[in-house]
C-alpha cells in the first residue's frame, strides 16, 4: 500500500471551548486510543470531581502517564483517515501554539478551529484566527463544539457560524470555502461518526471535512535550506553539522555554502539515525560531513544552501508582526531577540511603518509612534549582526519568527521583504 500523504494540523481556539476533548474524541473514534483508556480516565476524573474531563486528560496526563510507565504514548498524536495521515500538534497554551507554529516544529498545514456553540466567539477565538493567518496556515475547518449544551438546536449554531465567518473574512480567509461542522466532542456527535441528533445538518463529520484538505506542495522543489542546530567534530571523520532539511534536497558531493559566514565546502556523506543516505529531503534531521570546513567555520543558526543559490543574509527586512504580549509599548529602537529557524539574533525595530487593523489587515495608522499588546503592524527591522532570513512566501520555515524578551514571546511575525547584505 502506498504511504498516505502526511499533514500537520493544529487545534486552535479559546481555552475553554473543548480543544482537548475534541482531540481525545477524534483519537478514540478513529481507533487511535482504546475505550478502556478513556474509561480509566473517566473514573479518575470523577473521583477528583472533574467529570467530563476524561478526554482532556488523555492529553494533559500523558506526561505523567509516561513517567509512570503506562503505555499510552500519544505524544505526537498521529491518526489516519482513509485518505490522509495526520499529526495533531496540540498546543494547549496560547504561547505554546505560537512557539510551535513559528519554530517550524510544526509547519501547520491546516488548523481545526474549535468554537463553543454555548459561549460563541471570544477574544481568543479572534486572536487565534488572526495568528493562523499571520503565520500562514493555509486551510482550516471550524468545529462548532458543545452542541449538546445547546440541545442540538440549529439557531445557536447558525449564530456562531455567522460570527466566526465574519472574523475569518476580516483577516482574509474565505468562509465559503471552509467547512463548519456542528459537533459534540464530549458525546461524540459528528467528530468521526454521524449522529441523528441534528437532522437539520447535512454536511460532513469533522473527519470527513479534514479529508477535504489539500496536501501542501512539497518543499523539495525549492533550493536547499538547512538551518544548523549543532556542529560536531568526529575523530577520523571531520566536521559534521546537524540540522533539519527545511527545503530542497541535500546529496553527497553537493557544493554548499554556509551563511552568514560565507564558508564553502563539499558534502562527503549524509547520515540519519546512523544510516547513510543517498539524499536528504524536507523534514529529515541529518548529520552531514563537509570537506573543507572546520568546526570554527560553522555554528548553530547558520544556514546551508547551494553554493550557487546561497541563503539570504539580511542587512534589514520588512516584517508583518502581531504583538502578543508586551508589558509596555514598543517604540523605534527596541532591540529584543528574534528566534528564526535555529538562529537567535538581537534585532532592532528601526521604523514602525504601519499599524494594521488585526481584524481586516487594513492600515489603521501610518508611521505609528508606539505598538502595544494586540497590535498588528508592518515594521522595518535591522539585525545587530548578520543573520539569514528568507521571504516567508518563498521559504516559509525560514521566513517566520518569534520575538522574545523578558522570558516571554512578545510578538510573532513573517518576513515580507529583505534588503540583502
Amino acid at each position: 500500500m502506498a504511504e498516505k500523504p502526511h499533514m500537520n494540523i493544529v487545534f486552535i481556539g479559546h481555552v475553554d471551548h473543548g480543544k482537548s476533548t475534541a482531540i481525545g474524541r477524534l483519537l478514540l473514534d478513529t481507533g487511535h486510543i482504546q475505550q478502556y483508556v478513556i474509561d480509566k480516565f473517566k473514573e479518575e476524573a470523577a473521583s477528583k470531581g472533574k467529570t467530563t474531563f476524561e478526554f482532556a486528560w488523555v492529553m494533559d496526563q500523558l506526561k505523567e502517564e509516561r513517567e509512570r510507565g503506562v503505555t499510552i504514548d500519544v505524544a505526537h498524536k498521529p491518526f489516519n483517515t482513509d485518505k490522509y495521515y495526520f499529526t495533531i500538534i496540540d498546543c494547549p497554551g496560547h504561547r505554546d501554539f505560537i512557539k510551535n507554529m513559528i519554530t517550524g516544529t510544526s509547519q501547520g498545514d491546516g488548523a481545526i478551529l474549535v468554537c463553543s456553540a454555548a459561549e460563541g466567539a471570544q477574544a481568543q477565538t479572534r486572536e487565534h484566527i488572526f495568528l493562523a493567518r499571520t503565520l500562514g496556515i493555509p486551510q482550516l475547518v471550524v468545529a462548532i463544539n458543545k452542541m449538546d449544551a445547546v440541545d442540538y438546536k440549529q439557531e445557536p449554531y447558525d449564530k456562531v457560524r455567522a460570527d466566526v465567518s465574519a472574523l475569518l473574512k476580516n483577516v482574509g480567509f474565505k468562509p465559503e470555502t471552509i467547512a463548519f461542522v456542528p459537533v459534540s466532542a464530549y458525546v461524540g456527535d459528528f467528530v468521526a461518526k454521524k449522529s441523528d441528533r441534528m437532522p437539520w445538518y447535512k454536511g460532513p463529520t469533522l473527519v470527513e471535512a479534514l479529508n477535504g484538505f489539500t496536501v501542501p506542495k512539497k518543499l523539495d522543489d525549492k533550493p536547499l535550506r538547512l538551518p544548523v542546530q549543532d556542529v560536531y567534530t568526529i575523530t577520523g571523520v571531520g566536521t559534521v553539522p546537524v540540522g533539519r532539511v527545511e527545503t530542497g534536497i541535500l546529496k553527497p558531493n553537493d557544493k554548499i555554502i554556509f551563511q552568514p559566514s560565507g564558508k564553502v565546502g563539499e558534502v562527503k556523506s549524509i547520515e540519519m539515525h546512523h544510516t547513510a543516505l543517498e539524499k536528504a529531503e524536507p523534514g529529515d534531521n541529518v548529520g552531514f560531513n563537509v570537506r573543507g570546513i572546520s568546526k570554527t567555520d560553522v555554528k548553530r543558526g547558520d544556514v546551508a544552501g547551494p553554493a550557487d543559490n546561497p541563503p539570504t543574509v539580511a542587512k534589514s527586512f520588512i516584517a508583518r508582526i502581531q504583538v502578543l504580549n508586551h508589558p509596555s509599548v514598543i517604540t523605534a529602537g527596541y532591540t529584543p531577540v528574534f528566534h528564526c529557524h535555529t538562529a537567535q539574533v538581537a534585532c532592532t525595530f528601526e521604523t514602525l511603518l504601519k499599524k494594521l487593523d488585526p481584524k481586516t489587515g487594513g492600515v489603521l495608522e501610518e508611521n505609528p509612534q508606539t505598538l502595544k499588546t494586540g497590535d498588528a503592524a508592518i515594521v522595518k527591522i535591522r539585525p545587530t549582526k548578520p543573520m539569514v532570513i528568507e521571504l516567508a512566501k518563498d521559504f516559509a520555515p525560514l521566513g517566520k519568527f518569534a520575538i522574545r524578551d523578558m522570558g516571554q514571546t512578545v510578538a510573532a511575525g513573517r518576513c515580507e521583504e529583505v534588503e540583502k547584505k
